[in-house]
């Protein structure tokens, strides 16, 4: 299997355990937050990655550092990642389950580009605009690109809605082209 495949796998094993446990958001952050401590913290990567520390040792320790600020099934679903090696996927796991909990509760994320810097209150608008037209909740990243002039171009997934006043003016010149013939 892919690793890509195997994180989705234990993403969507996760998500049953924090359905559970009734808070899959707050059990994101803290594999969010785990994902980045091995990031950022070498010693911890390097004993996570180390063939010379044994699964048990290096399971054995994530459970007596993380037992008392973790739920239990949180802790035992890491250690058996740990145990069968799979630690070096905690990274993609994080990012497996946070899209499995954005399908989960209705949210999409859209990347917004405007020419120029938007305000909050600016923000707060697109975000319900769009969440409106979709359906869903969506979280807008947005993007300032002054080559646009003006407008938007918002991107979810696959599809693009570009409304930006540089596409209107290829159009209008394209239309004047064309028409003059």
């Amino acid at each position: 299997m892919r690793e890509p495949t195997i994180a989705r796998n234990y993403a969507e094993a996760l998500l049953v355990l924090a359905q559970k446990a009734n808070d899959i958001e707050g059990w994101g952050h803290t594999l969010d937050a785990l994902a980045s401590a091995i990031k950022s913290d070498a010693t911890l990567r390097t004993f996570l990655e180390s063939p010379k520390v044994d699964a048990k040792a290096k399971s054995a320790l994530v459970g007596k550092a993380l037992a008392s600020q973790f739920p239990a099934s949180f802790v035992h679903f890491l250690q058996a990642v740990i145990k069968r090696g799979r630690q070096n996927l905690i990274a993609g796991i994080a990012v497996e389950y946070a899209t499995l909990v954005d399908t989960a509760v209705g949210r999409v994320h859209a990347s917004v580009t405007l020419a120029r810097e938007a305000d909050d209150a600016e923000r707060a608008r697109i975000s319900a605009t769009l969440s409106k037209a979709l359906g869903k909740t969506v979280v807008p990243h947005v993007v300032v690109d002054p080559t646009i002039l003006g407008g938007v171009i918002v991107r979810v997934g696959d599809h693009v809605r570009d409304g930006s006043v540089k596409r209107r003016l290829a159009i209008l010149r394209q239309r004047m082209v064309h028409g003059a013939r």
